[in-house]
């Protein structure tokens, strides 16, 4: 094996699986293939292989498999979770009905709340209670064993354990699963204070329960991508995204699947994140866009927005304000992302008004856009893009998916009949309604967190993100675009970055020794990192759930480093006031502040170097050439490679393109390359 061993990091999408393999001298090697579904590990370990090959290198090379992966949401999504029992105490056997009494959509009379991820008739009750002061009165072990009997025979794959108030004595409710984990060998158990050890019996009991839906799912799909990646010659440890950023080791993956519903979108935000700090930039959106959904997501003074719970399963994630209550809570560290159902794959449609729709439904990979020629007939995004002119005529993905105008332009006929105009322009207005659906999503992390996006820089990414980015920008008044080299694979990229993270945290109650808690948490996460190799440098962050009395929702403050003073404290209360006033409005007194949760995250610093990956030479493309592209009006713009860009700012309208994705600049714009390699759009303030 080399000195150096090569990194892998693999990304799966809707459409395409995207791999960069990062070898000796910071040599980069990108890969993008179609994704394989639903043996999405397939599409993995071809992309792998075959990037390997294109390095001359042996499989036996690699030192570190590095996974993003959107299986366990898909496993939501899709409803094609493990059949799940709920065990709690009696008289709770309805919480998850209860919820928290939210609605989405306030007027919407049509709307039906999502169904339990466990059925009614699969949440038992058990003789027990853990009271408001911490006594217990335990459950029977027998019957506890006669309610493994049940379970058993309801045909029943996975099971969350959720007592009421077991945030006080975590003992009782981990005793009762290590019972059932005895009694039902096999079967898939989670105790809900090993997830999320808070106040909140909804929350808690809604994280158990999707961790264990869907933690079959994702056991046996890292278990085959394993075995795949092992057959395939590659034997490096298997290292998955987090939500909340950071890398975690797939065994303790399984056991908290929970933690990577949001893995693909995290990774790259944590690309974006290392690139603010790298630019020295205060306020960043992160926009990514790729062939099913369009993403974004906020990054200030060099960190992202973390959220300590969110939703999954209801259209954009969101936990915040008004919008919640279409999806299932999960109460887990994850990077504040909004989405929205607009990718390179999404479907255009007329509605009996004749309005024009663009999404949420996706063509996905399989058979994929009408202009692929995989048999896929309904007119997409990509479609759209490719009447317009904006894509390659010939071929995508470095020459790996072939492009048939032909077909993409029968796509859009039916949607212009049906609109009565003609091809480019009912293309051209698909491509508008996406744009302006996704200003929705900037807004969700800008403007409804209190910022102005007119004071931000958009960094713009994934397969589609780049020709859609210069126009949501200018909707939004943002001056300036930066697209980094490997843009189209840049959530792969943002793996190769990454830290190895753990997260602990603990509830406050008024006898809490904050110093002693956080010294606490601080070792559980060092000594976890620290597994295997005890010399390992960890850096641990610590972190304040605070919020006024009588408020339902917390912000999470940095808590200074160094001693926890009454100075430290009165720093964390004027960060919480001057964080409240910018997301709320309004602020209040020192009086009214309560602390609610604990927080550490522990970091190993195990990334590669950006700089290095993003400065190196770029292959030198195609002569430039022309083409006609569509905007108001048919023009030509110039065809041309990044590397063929310098940095003397070029007018658009240009057609920038790259093996992984294609950048797009319109007339009125101007784009140059700067010495990081990254193309810098740049409008006219309005």
């Amino acid at each position: 094996m080399s000195k150096t061993p090569w990194r892998i990091g693999a990304d799966i999408g809707g459409t395409f699986t995207d791999v960069v393999a990062l070898g000796p001298q910071g040599r980069i090697v990108p890969m993008k293939v179609l994704s394989t579904p639903p043996a999405f590990g397939e599409g993995v370990v071809t992309a792998t292989t075959a990037a390997l090959a294109e390095g001359g290198a042996a499989t036996s090379e690699v030192g570190a498999m590095l996974h993003g992966t959107t299986v366990a949401t898909n496993a939501i999504l899709e409803m094609a979770g493990a059949r799940t029992a709920v065990v709690t105490t009696r008289g709770f056997r309805d919480v998850l009905e209860l919820g928290r009494l939210r609605r989405p959509t306030l007027y919407d009379l049509s709307w039906v709340k999502p169904a339990p991820l466990a059925a009614r008739r699969h949440r038992y009750e058990l003789d027990q209670r853990i009271h408001a002061d911490g006594t217990v009165a335990p459950a029977a072990d027998a019957d506890v064993a006669a309610l493994a009997a049940k379970i058993r025979g309801a045909g029943i794959a996975a099971v969350a354990v959720c007592l009421v108030n077991s945030h006080l004595r975590p003992d009782e409710e981990r005793r009762v699963a290590e019972l059932l984990r005895a009694a039902l060998p096999g079967l898939y158990v989670t105790a809900s204070v090993d997830l999320s050890p808070e106040i909140g019996e909804f929350e808690r009991t809604s994280t158990a329960t999707v961790n264990s839906y869907v933690g079959p799912v994702v056991h046996d799909y890292l278990t085959a991508l394993q075995a795949d990646l092992r057959g395939a010659g590659v034997t490096a440890p298997l290292l998955v995204m987090q939500s909340g950023g950071g890398l975690l080791d797939a065994a303790k993956v399984v056991e908290r699947p929970v933690q990577i519903i949001e893995s693909g979108p995290a990774a790259g935000v944590t690309a974006v994140t290392r690139l603010a700090r790298l630019m020295e930039l205060d306020g960043v959106v992160a926009f990514d866009m790729g062939g099913t959904t369009a993403k974004a997501s906020l990054i200030e003074h060099g960190e992202p927005f973390v959220s300590a719970d969110y939703e999954v399963g209801g259209g954009m994630n969101v936990a915040r304000g008004l919008g919640s209550g279409a999806g299932y809570p999960v109460r887990a560290p994850s990077i504040d992302i909004a989405e929205v159902g607009a990718g390179g794959g999404s479907v255009i449609s007329t509605d009996a008004a004749g309005a024009l729709h663009v999404g949420p439904t996706s063509a996905g990979s399989r058979p994929g856009p009408a202009c692929y020629g995989n048999g896929g007939e309904r007119p997409t995004l990509t479609d759209a893009n490719v009447a317009l002119g904006y894509l390659s005529p010939e071929a995508l993905a470095g020459g790996r998916v072939a492009i048939h105008p032909e077909l993409a332009h029968k796509a859009i006929s039916g949607v212009a009949a049906e609109l009565g105009t003609d091809v480019p322009t009912a293309a051209r207005g698909a491509y508008e309604v996406a744009v302006s659906g996704m200003t929705t999503a900037v807004k969700a992390v800008t403007s409804e967190r209190g910022r102005d996006p007119r004071e931000t820089t958009m960094v713009a990414f994934g397969g589609a993100g780049p020709l859609y980015a210069a126009a949501l920008a200018r909707e939004l008044d943002i001056t300036t675009v930066l697209v980094p080299t490997h843009c189209g694979l840049f959530s792969s990229l943002g793996l190769l970055v990454a830290d190895v993270e753990r997260y602990g945290l603990t509830p406050y109650r008024a006898d809490t020794d904050l110093a002693r808690e956080f010294d606490l948490l601080a070792a559980e996460v060092t000594a976890a990192l620290q597994t295997g190799d005890p010399g390992r440098a960890v850096t641990v962050d610590r972190f304040l759930d605070v919020r006024y009395r009588g408020q339902r929702f917390e912000l999470r403050i940095a808590v200074p480093d160094g001693p926890l003073d009454d100075t430290a404290l009165a720093e964390v209360c004027a960060r919480f006031h001057s964080e409240h006033r910018r997301t709320y409005g309004r602020a209040g007194q020192d009086e009214l502040v309560e602390f609610v949760t604990l927080r550490v995250r522990g970091r190993v610093a195990a990334g590669a170097s950006l700089e290095s990956v993003l400065t190196a030479p770029l292959p030198q493309g195609r002569p430039e050439g022309v083409r006609t592209v569509r905007f108001d009006e048919h023009v030509e713009a110039t065809v041309l490679s990044r590397a063929a860009l310098r940095a003397d700012p070029r007018p658009g309208p240009l057609v920038i393109e790259d093996m992984d994705s294609t950048t797009l600049v319109p007339p009125g714009a101007t784009a140059h390359r700067d010495h990081l390699n990254t193309i810098v759009i740049r409008w006219e303030q309005s």
